[in-house]
């Protein structure tokens, strides 16, 4: 027989951890200065350069090929750029 108490300790999930977007939304304010939209390659480049966390390295990879502009690169990998 198993006998449940309110006793029992409560573990949280280990909550996974966002990428510092401050560093992101640094690089978009700078590759954008002047520019109204901007190649995915261009991005990524800039931000293997700028030594970006892999994981927004690999969500950077993963856009389609085209061009960007400011607002649709924050929404899509998480900065507060627009």
């Amino acid at each position: 027989m198993t006998v449940v108490t309110d006793d029992a300790p409560v573990t949280d999930a280990p909550a996974i951890e966002e990428p510092d977007t401050r560093r992101l939304d640094d690089l978009l304010e700078d590759l954008y200065h002047g520019q109204e939209r901007i190649s995915q390659a261009d991005i990524y480049r800039r931000a293997v350069a700028a030594e970006l966390p892999a994981q927004l390295l690999t969500r950077m990879a993963a856009l389609p090929e085209g061009e960007y502009a400011v607002d649709e690169v924050a929404d899509l990998l998480g900065g507060s750029v627009t």
